[in-house]
């Protein structure tokens, strides 16, 4: 779809999962972006009332920006496909099996990628003794942004004291230590590999706040390290159907070489912040931002 035929985008932020106010910040971003580029946008924040604003605002795409569940999870796609409303992004599916981080890792084993070894166990279970020898992480299924996640280091004098909103089943995996990487993709294009250097683990404040973390690009490593990301990365993308933008993170243990690399999580919807990884990734390969947000409404469709 050209910008010449899409003149009208609705950019949807916010939501109500726990990474509203990135998404609101991406949002913003990504508006601001689509009006340089000569579109007219609305911004929606999306509530109980979605459908009803998304009618009346007659959009001709809808960029989403939404991060976390419903709106990262296939709920909100399935809304858009019923409208008839092209959207950026991955569809229903691949967007619905990327949040289920069990089920996503199931589809990687499957298509031979490296992942770490894990369970689901109750949040009683998990307070109540190890799952599995220390270290280990455990997780929400269903979350992003690094949010609920606890690390149990090796030992670790009892098992983790989860809050109680964490979800009631949880995803209890295998800790892999070394360095935190990540790769963009863009289309059928694995974009570049990042290393992600922060103060400890790379939880959301490392994430989103100015200053949490620094970024490499072009990380510096062996080319076949390089190479696996990129490869993996593209695979994981096509493996789980997913469409547009996505990012694929990684832990890489130097000591054990090629071995050492695990995928740990695809994001179908990667942020899109002063200080995100996927518009750095699109800008060291010569595409400034205006330009990234102008391909993924180009990109938009449904039946996705």
């Amino acid at each position: 779809m050209s910008s010449r035929t899409a003149a009208r985008i609705a950019v949807l932020k916010g939501g109500r999962s726990a990474e509203r106010e990135v998404s609101l910040v991406s949002g913003a971003e990504c508006a601001a972006a689509l009006r340089q580029e000569g579109y007219r946008v609305v911004e929606i924040d999306a509530g109980p009332d979605l459908a009803q604003a998304l009618v009346e605002a007659k959009p001709d795409v809808v960029f989403n920006a939404l991060h976390g569940r419903w709106g990262e999870d296939g709920c909100v796609q399935g809304l858009l496909e019923w409208l008839g409303i092209p959207y950026t992004h991955s569809g229903v599916l691949a967007s619905a099996l990327a949040m289920d981080k069990r089920r996503a890792k199931q589809v990687f084993r499957a298509a031979g990628l490296p992942v770490a070894e894990g369970l689901l166990a109750s949040r009683e279970e998990v307070r109540a003794s190890h799952p599995m020898p220390p270290p280990y992480v455990v997780k929400p299924v269903n979350e992003g942004s690094s949010v609920g996640v606890y690390i149990v280091p090796a030992g670790a004098n009892g098992p983790a004291q989860v809050s109680d909103d964490m979800p009631e089943t949880l995803l209890v995996e295998a800790f892999v230590p070394g360095r935190e990487l990540t790769t963009a993709v863009m289309g059928d294009r694995a974009l570049a590999v990042t290393d992600i250097i922060a103060e400890g683990w790379y939880d959301y404040h490392a994430k989103y706040a100015p200053g949490g973390s620094r970024h490499v690009v072009p990380a510096e490593l062996p080319a076949e390290i390089t190479e696996a990301c990129l490869d993996y990365a593209l695979r994981a993308h096509a493996a789980l159907g997913c469409r547009g933008v996505s990012r694929t993170d990684f832990r890489w243990d130097e000591s054990r070489g090629l071995a050492g690399l695990h995928l740990l999580e695809i994001n179908t919807q990667p942020g899109m912040t002063p200080t995100s990884l996927a518009p750095e990734q699109a800008a060291h390969c010569g595409m400034s931002f205006g330009a990234l947000v102008r391909w993924m409404v180009e990109d938009a469709s449904c039946f996705r």
